[in-house]
C-alpha cells in the first residue's frame, strides 16, 4: 500500500479514472495501452504485473484480488505475481525483486492500494515509472515498475492501518474488476507474442510469514 503523494511519475502526466465512470473499462483499457507502448515495450522483453498487497486487510487487498481476476480470465500475456493465495507484501516483495532482476530487461508493471485526498478516494491512477510500495504505512520497501497501476481506497493522514481495515470491500471489489479487465482487454493489442514462461518464478512460491 501506497500513499497517493508516494506515486512516482517519470515524464508523462498520471491517468486518472473513477470507478463510477460507465466508461472506466475502457479509458483504462486506453491509457494503459498508450504507455505500454510509449515505454517501449515490445515483443522479446520479459513481461510481468507485480500485484503488492495482503488479503488480510480489506484496503491492502486491492493487488491480490487483482491478480487472482487476471488468472480467472485466463491471462497469459503477462507472468502475474501476487494473488490471494500467493501474495506479494512487504515481507517478500525484497526476495520477489531479486528474483526478477535476473532476467533480461524485464518489464514491470505494480498493482497496489493507496490512501489519498477524500476527493480522489474511487480513483484509478495510471502512471510511468516506479511505484513506492509501502508510503502510506511508513514501510521502506524497494520501488517497484516501469509502470503502475494504484486504486485510492481510502482517506490518508490519520491511522493509516486502521482506515485500511475499515476500506468497504466494495470498493476494493469494483477497482479489481476495472483494473483486471482493463489490462486483460488491452493484451489484445499484443496478440501473437510469446507467452512469458519464466520457470524460475513458476517454480518459486516465497511464503515468508507477514509482519
Amino acid at each position: 500500500m501506497s500513499l497517493f503523494s508516494g506515486i512516482r511519475s517519470k515524464t508523462a502526466t498520471p491517468v486518472r479514472i473513477h470507478i463510477e465512470d460507465c466508461d472506466a473499462v475502457a479509458k483504462l483499457t486506453e491509457a494503459f495501452t498508450e504507455k505500454l507502448f510509449s515505454l517501449g515495450l515490445t515483443p522479446e522483453r520479459p513481461r510481468l504485473i507485480v500485484c503488492i498487497g495482503t488479503d488480510r486487510s480489506t484496503g491492502d487487498s486491492l493487488g491480490p484480488i487483482v491478480g487472482s481476476r487476471l488468472l480467472e480470465l485466463n491471462h497469459k500475456c503477462f507472468k502475474i505475481l501476487g494473488t490471494l493465495e500467493n501474495p506479494v507484501h512487504a515481507t517478500n516483495l525484497s526476495e520477489y525483486l531479486r528474483i526478477i532482476e535476473k532476467m533480461p530487461n524485464p518489464f514491470i508493471i505494480a498493482v497496489d492500494a493507496c490512501l489519498g485526498n477524500v476527493n480522489n478516494v474511487g480513483c484509478i491512477n495510471i502512471a510511468e515509472g516506479a511505484l513506492k510500495p509501502g508510503a502510506g504505512v511508513n514501510k521502506p520497501l524497494p520501488p517497484v515498475g516501469n509502470l503502475h497501476i494504484t486504486g485510492v481506497v481510502n482517506v490518508a493522514g490519520f491511522m493509516e492501518y486502521f482506515v485500511l481495515q475499515n476500506t468497504r470491500l466494495h470498493t476494493v471489489m469494483k477497482m479489481a474488476k476495472i483494473i483486471s479487465e482493463g489490462i486483460h482487454q488491452a493484451s489484445r493489442n499484443m496478440a501473437g507474442w510469446p507467452v512469458p514462461d519464466f520457470e524460475e518464478l513458476l517454480n518459486t512460491t516465497i511464503n515468508r510469514p507477514e509482519r
